[in-house]
């Protein structure tokens, strides 16, 4: 599902009008009936209860006198509140507040301070809300009644719905403008904006309900969003069950590089993710000093010891057999519980430039990185890189806010620069891909914050790379599945306490369940992705 920024879906707006002569009157009417019928469908009592639809002077408030009217019609008790006098009303917005009177529908006038304060009584007589006052072209900090209202009427706790976004959400960073509505459900029209599927914006839209204006599917080609929510049939469209004949040699052989004194795990969860999630052969690699404990630990993966350092961690002498066991693999897991000393950090340079199969580039491999990150420009093969936005601060050299309060547009500059795949792990994780599209993954929840998930995802990208997936429905149906399956263990067992194995043992489960994938529906044609 595509995602847009406000000034994306003004221009969608702009040329449905004018390339296809679906007028702005259309599109309102479109927008407050939609709204009405999400109103019906949740509150199904509505016809019994008292609303109020607090409307600005622009568009939003135009979609706030249709919804009025809509309401009346079905017998709905509706008064509709103007934060300005009905002369300052003009356009589209000022041709449905006309058509109120003849319906009877109360209409009061709020322009300024002493009169919101002459009406507080009755605003609390309504039920619920309908907030139609601000819409997506808000630049700055909201003040004045607005603000005095905004405040007003989250103070008072009862429903809202929100037309288009909440009255104060900035929709392309989700921030609020000083205050913002906190709806119980936004309803937006045409596609969701980014600052309504990200944080913060995600916990004043309340549930986001998107309808359909109408706007036509050419118009929406000419703009081309760059960003998309993903969704479990996107995902579920990259899946296949997989032909009778099927086996290991097809399914694809990765090698994992990683691990040190103390944390052996990160590797061995790696190397278990990809087996879960249907890789065929998984090697790993590590400093012979640990190899017996891997031996002894991993059943399934294969194990190779390699020339270590006298601290026993990896460094430049172990490149030579690196390089020897990429030989007929199809993916190299890069970086987990690797450590970043001076050799190390050699090694990981030399690997990146020299490997000629895509990379996914991890933790410590990440870490690597600081002050040369410029090697990846000199890549041989793609590269997926899974920064946390410690990590990611690192890299650019900014504080963690800097990248906290940017994640899009942190992620997207990042990828395009440096031509990588770009995974900002963190609440609703982005993906950048080389091309400047973003994606934002709904799934996951608290409970991942724990040690070992990212060296899960890691795992599970490197091991879908490798069954032969594009980097892209690689890199999105990871991300997607690992958050679904800790949001099915959440509810099974409550979000505390969830830990990276729970996630390994639960990817054949998820992936039978999101992608639809049965031993029955077999299909005869090989995968295209």
């Amino acid at each position: 599902m595509l995602v847009v920024t406000a000034s994306e879906m003004q221009e969608m707006d702009r040329l449905t009008i004018e390339s296809f002569g679906l007028s702005g009157l259309v599109l309102m009417e479109n927008a407050g009936r939609a709204a009405v019928d999400v109103l019906f469908k949740r509150f199904p009592d509505i016809q019994r209860i008292k609303i109020g639809i607090m409307a600005g002077r622009g568009n939003n408030g135009g979609d706030g006198f249709v919804m009025a009217r809509y309401l009346a019609e079905k017998g709905v008790s509706v008064t509709v509140y103007l934060l300005a006098k009905t002369e300052d009303v003009k356009g589209d917005a000022a041709t449905n507040l006309k058509l109120l009177h003849p319906l009877g529908i109360k209409l009061l006038e709020i322009p300024d301070e002493s009169a919101f304060d002459a009406h507080k009584e009755d605003l609390l007589e309504h039920d619920i809300w309908v907030d139609a006052m601000l819409g997506t072209g808000l630049k700055s900090d909201v003040r004045g009644i607005f603000r005095d209202v905004i405040e007003f009427l989250n103070n008072l706790q009862r429903p809202i719905l929100a037309v288009d976004i909440p009255s104060g959400l900035n929709p392309d960073s989700g921030k609020p403008c000083g205050i913002c509505i906190k709806a119980d459900t936004t309803v937006t029209f045409g596609f969701p904006k980014i600052g309504q599927v990200i944080y913060p914006g995600i916990e004043f839209a309340g549930n986001l309900k998107v309808v359909d204006i109408g706007i036509p599917s050419d118009v929406v080609h000419k703009v081309e969003p760059k960003q998309s929510i993903i969704t479990k049939e996107m995902i579920a469209s990259y899946f296949k069950p997989r032909l009778p004949e099927t086996h290991k040699g097809g399914t694809g052989h990765l090698l994992v590089v990683g691990g040190s004194p103390g944390k052996t795990g990160a590797v061995s969860m790696t190397a278990k993710a990809a087996m879960r999630i249907g890789a065929g052969l998984v090697t790993l690699a590590l400093p012979e000093s640990l190899n017996h404990i891997m031996e002894a630990q991993l059943v399934e993966v294969m194990t190779e010891p390699l020339p270590e350092t006298s601290s026993h961690i990896l460094g430049v002498s172990a490149f030579n057999k690196i390089i020897k066991l990429l030989a007929g693999k199809k993916g190299l897991a890069l970086g987990p519980g690797m450590g970043t000393n001076r050799s190390t950090r050699a090694l990981v340079r030399r690997l990146i430039q020299a490997a000629t199969v895509p990379m996914i580039i991890d933790a410590d491999g990440l870490n690597c990185l600081v002050e040369n990150i410029d090697i990846l420009k000199r890549l041989k093969a793609p590269a997926v890189l899974t920064p946390h936005p410690g990590e990611m601060a690192r890299l650019l050299g900014i504080p963690i806010s800097s990248v906290q309060e940017n994640r899009i547009s942190v992620a997207r500059d990042f990828a395009t620069e440096h031509q990588v795949y770009l995974v900002l792990k963190g609440a609703r994780t982005i993906i950048a891909n080389p091309q400047g599209m973003v994606f934002v993954n709904p799934t996951g929840n608290p409970g991942m914050a724990s040690g070992g998930m990212g060296d899960v995802l890691t795992g599970m990208i490197a091991g879908l790379i490798v069954q032969g997936f594009s980097m892209d429905s690689a890199v999105q149906s990871a991300v997607y599945l690992h958050g679904a399956a800790a949001d099915h263990l959440a509810q099974e067992m409550g979000e505390v306490g969830i830990l990276a194995t729970d996630i390994i043992e639960r990817i054949p489960k998820v992936l039978h369940t999101e992608t639809s994938i049965s031993s029955s529906d077999r299909d005869p044609f090989i995968r295209t992705i």
